[in-house]
């Protein structure tokens, strides 16, 4: 076996690399995830995951692990309630009593059809604790972000912020768009998509947002109008996340320079941006227990490329970065973690460099089909018929 008496080091304990970790193990591969998060019990930020038939679900069920999947959705997390920007129901997958899944023929022509699927749902915490507690005992290194590495006789010594570092033959890159491994592999940059979100947490939701938190009843709620989009849920631990998405030159974030810790900057803010919009929507502001994140949007180059290396590679957001507009991000990066665990542990390949070539080759045209597929939606949710079209595509659906 490639990785037999061999170390493996992955970087990042998000969705990828701890069904990665988990595939590994069940090879019997020494491996160790390295995680800057202080520990296990730190707040997962995060919509809930829809995990698809294709890829999510595969590695899950690669992983031994789709039963306790299943005993975690959120049944009512999936369904969709779609209004314009005055708040006015245009559709509610809460009083659908059957689901007919109409068969939809030439699927790519509606690329939107990608968020109008049912899938089961399961709240990010949930999950991360279901691959955690899948995991040995002392696989997670906790409270080690990483700063850099160097070669070291066939791999890689690595250094944690902690002062703390690590020797791996083996060194997998799962930590997220703003990857630090990255940059050892290749020395692409992200470009701008146009669009820039901004993301809202209200805890406690049930006091703190109450007509908002009941319209959702424990679903999702998508509005459109104006070129503009607000995508809202709850979670099972009482918050409400919500996502302001519009179309904002790159430079704005420069010129604008909000405070994005202060909430009454942030809702005038909206006011301005989105004052074609009902008051109701006022809510997501009227909360102390609120939290902000900005988010703008940018992808890899769709024909990205890079010279394979024999003890270092990467998956997920750190290989193929995106936008959240099809749901593809977790997905891709738990069936890299599926694709490149039997690339390393199945004894079809001579050495490292082949297996990991084979598995980056297929990677990166599996993303850019995805990024095409993303970046269409993302041009279909701000466009000015975005509401007749997301209303269309559903109504097909169901």
């Amino acid at each position: 076996m490639l990785l037999e008496n061999k170390q493996v080091a992955i970087v990042g304990g998000g969705m990828g690399g701890l069904i990665l970790a988990r595939l590994l193990q069940l090879q019997n591969i020494n491996v160790k995830v390295y995680e800057r998060d202080l520990n296990a019990e730190v707040r997962v930020q995060g919509s809930p995951l829809d995990l698809h038939e294709d890829s999510g679900l595969i590695a899950m069920e690669k992983a031994n692990l789709l039963n306790e999947f299943y005993k975690n959705i959120r049944p009512n997390a999936s369904k969709a309630r779609i209004v314009n920007q005055n708040f006015e129901l245009k559709f509610d997958e809460h009083t659908i009593t059957k689901n007919s899944s109409k068969e939809i023929s030439n699927h790519n022509q509606d690329s939107l059809q990608d968020i109008s699927k049912p899938r089961p749902e399961i709240d990010r915490s949930e999950l991360r604790a279901v691959l955690l507690h899948s995991l040995l005992p002392e696989t997670m290194v906790w409270d080690s972000q990483f700063l850099s590495m160097e070669k070291e006789n066939n791999g890689w010594r690595l250094f944690f912020n902690n002062g703390k570092s690590a020797y791996a033959d083996l060194v997998i890159g799962a930590d997220g768009a703003n990857s630090k491994i990255r940059p050892y592999i290749s020395t692409q940059k992200p470009i701008y998509s146009g669009i820039t979100m901004i993301e809202g947490t209200i805890y406690n939701a049930k006091e703190n947002a109450p007509n908002l938190f009941e319209f959702s009843k424990g679903g999702k709620v998508l509005a459109l109008g104006n070129e503009q989009t607000i995508m809202y849920g709850t979670k099972g631990d009482g918050s409400l996340m919500f996502l302001l998405s519009s179309k904002i030159p790159e430079s704005w974030i420069a010129e604008n320079d909000l405070d994005f810790k202060d909430n009454q900057k942030i809702f005038d803010w909206f006011k301005d941006v989105y004052s074609d919009w009902s008051s109701e929507w006022h809510e997501f502001f009227t909360s102390e227990e609120l939290h902000f994140i900005l988010r703008p949007q940018y992808h890899f180059p769709q024909n990205q490329s890079w010279e394979t290396q024999e003890s270092v590679t990467i998956i997920g957001d750190a290989a193929h970065r995106m936008p959240p507009f099809a749901g593809k991000g977790a997905n891709l990066a738990m069936f890299d973690a599926f694709e490149l665990s039997e690339c390393l542990t199945n004894n079809q390949f001579s050495d490292l460099k082949t297996a990991i070539s084979y598995f980056e080759k297929r990677m990166l045209k599996r993303a850019a089909e995805a990024l095409e597929n993303t970046l269409k939606n993302g041009e279909q949710l701000h466009a000015e018929n975005a509401l007749e079209k997301l209303l269309s595509i559903f109504s097909k659906t169901f």
